[in-house]
């Protein structure tokens, strides 16, 4: 589950940046998308977020690929260039995997991740 301030921003985001398949409302507020084989919710939050570190991680097969159809959406990457972490074109390798971040509108924090060999 993640929290949001604006519900119809957020759903826009998901909907439309993310491509992700819709489930619909519930009526405690959430409103739920499947994702493969599991479900995420977003739930309305006055407060936002106050996570600083990743909520959630989409398992990628070609993280390329999907940073490239993501950016052409217009989501924006996060770059860094730390000791240790240091993207190139937005994906950096950790041990056995590449990784890139973004944020939604909400200020969630998400991941895309491709496993090496």
């Amino acid at each position: 589950m993640l929290p949001v301030k604006d519900l119809a921003r957020a759903r826009r985001f998901y909907e439309q940046a993310l491509g992700l398949e819709i489930v619909g409302g519930k009526p405690d507020g959430k409103f739920v998308y499947r994702c493969g084989g599991t479900e995420i919710a977003l739930f309305p939050k006055p407060e936002g977020t106050q996570a600083t570190h990743t909520a959630l991680s989409f398992r990628v097969a070609d993280i390329g690929a999907a940073v490239a159809q993501l950016v052409a959406r217009g989501v924006v990457f996060a770059d860094y260039d730390l000791p240790g972490l240091k993207t190139v074109e937005h994906v950096c390798v950790l041990g056995s995997e590449k990784a890139a971040w973004f944020e939604d509108p909400e200020g969630n924090i998400l991941c895309l991740h491709e496993d090496l060999g």
